[in-house]
């Protein structure tokens, strides 16, 4: 008969950004949501410039947190290190032919920290996000003149009898009809990744909420809970045990 283990995993820092992310991201997706929608739905531009104030705002949020969990990495116990959540490593390609292997086979291997396919879909979300928050900082300038760059978007496109820091969105008469154009041809590939990556993190995210379910169901371990307690209870012997980590 197995014995069930208690193992501290993930640590207070990790689970706050955990979570903190996981909020930003989904009202991210609420509000981009509204944004994309905002015509059909006929909102003002009033209406239009509340919105994007709010998405900015949450987005300086998730750029923040972001930042936090990258020095994280390098501080954080061994489950939060880069080494445990990114693909690669000595010895990590085996480990996933094996995880799959036992996996399909009905006998998942349990791991501690994060399983070896869960690092693939860790990295994609890492790499999303941080390709999401890139454009979104600079489309903040271009749409309401927000830092980083607002001040530069603003110095561009303001008409020459207008001061740039008075700018504000949707006021034509405020901008360089020419200069504003030459802005919006700028602006529109950073809105085509910032849309059309949207998108493919709204599938990710779905299938990392199907992943940890299918995973809890499938290997036990309390994974669901962990992310608020920290602690992971494991049957068996897992992968990646340190003699230290359990009760």
């Amino acid at each position: 008969m197995s014995v069930l283990k208690t193992y501290a995993v993930w640590d207070a820092g990790t689970r706050w950004l955990h979570w903190i992310n996981a909020l930003c991201v989904v009202a991210l997706m609420v509000v981009g949501f509204l944004i994309l929608n905002a015509g059909a739905l006929n909102v003002p531009n009033t209406g239009k410039v509340t919105i994007k104030t709010i998405h900015v705002w949450i987005g300086y949020l998730l750029v923040l947190n972001l930042l936090c969990r990258i020095v994280w990495a390098f501080f954080g116990n061994r489950y939060a290190r880069w080494r445990s959540i990114l693909p690669g490593g000595r010895g990590y390609f085996q480990a996933l032919r094996s995880y799959v292997a036992a996996f399909r086979a009905g006998h998942p291997e349990q791991y501690v920290g994060h399983n070896p396919a869960g690092r693939l879909g860790i990295a994609a979300m890492f790499l999303l996000i941080t390709i999401q928050a890139i454009t979104g900082l600079l489309l903040a300038g271009t749409d309401l003149f927000y830092p980083p760059i607002g001040h530069w978007i603003a110095q561009w496109v303001a008409a020459p009898d207008v001061a740039p820091g008075v700018l504000i969105p949707y006021a034509p008469e405020m901008y360089d009809a020419a200069a504003y154009e030459s802005m919006r041809a700028f602006r529109k590939p950073i809105a085509l990744v910032h849309l059309y990556n949207f998108y493919v993190l709204v599938v990710i995210v779905i299938l990392h909420v199907a992943a940890v379910i299918v995973t809890e169901l499938k290997e036990g371990g309390s994974i669901i809970s962990a992310m608020f307690t920290g602690r992971k209870i494991i049957s068996g012997r897992p992968v990646d045990e340190e003699s230290s980590s359990h009760d």
